[in-house]
């Protein structure tokens, strides 16, 4: 027999944590994180999962509402999932990344919580991203209150938009969506028409089928836009229909592509692109410098936050102009071109070649001649013959994926005794690992929050740190 899981009562929600969910304590002070309530609220919690320190739960009842709560903005708020903060004040929003980043520093990298600085927050808290991803499904999510109300259109049907919670086959349908700029959404929902007039068939995660798959848009500040349309299936009439009717109807889309994918995961690094009009890449600019933006690359997904971000490493960089810079996980050389009218020499390290294709080709577009680049993974590329063979760095800035950088990348940088390194994260835990492994031979001297992604949970986090003083 099932065992009756615990209801934990008036629980007062007093912060917030990390991935998006929220804290209280029980009257016996344990430890309780549910989803979807704000700090200040009095919530009734079903207790999900146990363990030693904390337990996990589900909202189940708000009986007082907190001052900090916010009526959300998107219609789509209660299904999608997407920004899970919309409820919560932006201030109140700051505040609890702040802690976050400050309790994994104290507490998974054992350092002083005092060095975190206050958290730069974003200018604009809608429509602040460039890059979007859209999936076609045969199988529609049922929002809440068309299961409350019993209404009769509760057949699943198609839709575009976002997958579900902890669902790989359910699709929240879209119609406006606020994180991209507005034309995004008439563009969207102009193809979600014309598919549904044409009767194009949507993919069937389940049964790995159906013709529509993935939808992927870009937009930059000087207004380039480009789309990626994904397809499961080779019919290339129905796709070439498809694709003119878009090239005539969005003139001002600048590059249009699509993939035919009938792999089983959505993954299009290893797909082949087919540009079917416009030029095969989109401009960003930061400040002075141009970046060319191809459909598999990787750029700050919040252009003007990203300059912030990217002006914090140049202050803690701090350069003199004759620094020999390692720039790790480059991507296209975005935060190495825009380092590199300070220094001396910068050498870039990326494990995408489309990447790296890019970033030599924003180097020669921009007039830069003291940047290289180089392709591999990282723990690959830097090793004891490639520092041999080039200057030895004065300053590392390293910018790794959610999972940190391995863990031979960080023993070839204690190894390496660089004077300085700036470490930029999008995901202060793992950072946080690394930086308690790292501090063997270097200081912590500060880390800088930036608030990238308002309404979610992610934040990032810049660290500087010294090499101690009896190392160098």
């Amino acid at each position: 027999m099932a065992r009756k899981k615990k209801m934990v009562k008036d629980l007062l929600i007093t912060g917030i944590a990390d991935r998006g969910r929220v804290v209280g304590r029980t009257a016996e002070g344990q430890v309780v994180f549910v989803d979807s309530a704000a700090p200040g609220d009095v919530v009734d919690a079903l207790i999900l999962r146990k363990k030693k320190s904390f337990l996990q739960g589900k909202t189940m009842h708000v009986s007082k509402y907190s001052i900090h709560r916010e009526e959300p903005f998107c219609a789509h708020f209660d299904d999608c999932g997407g920004c899970k903060w919309q409820h919560i004040s932006y201030a109140q929003q700051l505040q609890g990344k702040q802690q976050v980043v400050e309790n994994v520093i104290q507490k998974l990298a054992g350092l002083d919580s005092s060095i975190v600085q206050p958290i730069l927050a974003a200018d604009h808290t809608r429509y602040y991203r460039n890059k979007m991803e859209y999936s076609f499904s045969d199988t529609r999510w049922l929002t809440a209150t068309e299961i409350a109300n019993e209404e009769d259109t509760l057949t699943r049907g198609n839709a575009l938009g976002f997958h579900a919670p902890g669902s790989f086959d359910k699709i929240v349908q879209i119609d406006d969506c606020h994180l991209q700029a507005d034309r995004a959404n008439h563009l969207r929902n102009d193809i979600w028409d014309y598919a549904v007039q044409h009767e194009l068939t949507f993919y069937a995660a389940k049964l790995h089928k159906g013709l529509l798959r993935n939808m992927f848009i870009r937009n930059t500040s000087i207004e380039d836009w480009m789309i990626v349309m994904v397809f499961g299936e080779q019919e290339q009439e129905l796709i070439e229909n498809m694709m003119e009717y878009i090239k005539v109807n969005h003139s001002y889309l600048k590059s249009i592509y699509y993939i035919i994918n009938e792999k089983k995961n959505d993954s299009i690094y290893d797909q082949k692109l087919v540009l079917y009009s416009g030029e095969e890449y989109i401009i960003e600019k930061l400040h002075d410098l141009k970046f060319k933006i191809s459909p598999k690359s990787f750029f700050q997904t919040n252009t003007l936050q990203g300059v912030k971000l990217y002006d914090v490493v140049k202050k803690y960089c701090n350069f003199s102009g004759d620094e020999v810079v390692y720039d790790l996980y480059t991507g296209l050389g975005s935060i190495a071109l825009y380092m590199a009218a300070h220094c001396k020499e910068i050498i870039g390290i990326e494990e995408v070649q489309d990447a790296i294709t890019d970033a030599k080709f924003n180097k020669k577009m921009n007039g830069i001649d003291n940047a290289s680049f180089y392709c591999g993974d990282v723990k690959d590329v830097l090793t004891t013959e490639f520092i041999a063979q080039h200057p030895r760095p004065d300053i590392v800035i390293t910018d790794p994926p959610r999972a940190g950088m391995h863990k031979d990348v960080v023993q070839t940088l204690l190894q390496l005794e660089a004077a300085k390194i700036v470490y930029v994260s999008c995901r202060p835990a793992t950072q946080a690992r690394d930086l308690s492994i790292l501090k063997e031979k270097y200081n912590v001297v500060e880390c800088q929050p930036v608030d990238m992604f308002p309404h979610t949970h992610h934040v990032e986090n810049v660290a500087l740190l010294h090499l101690k003083k009896e190392l160098g």
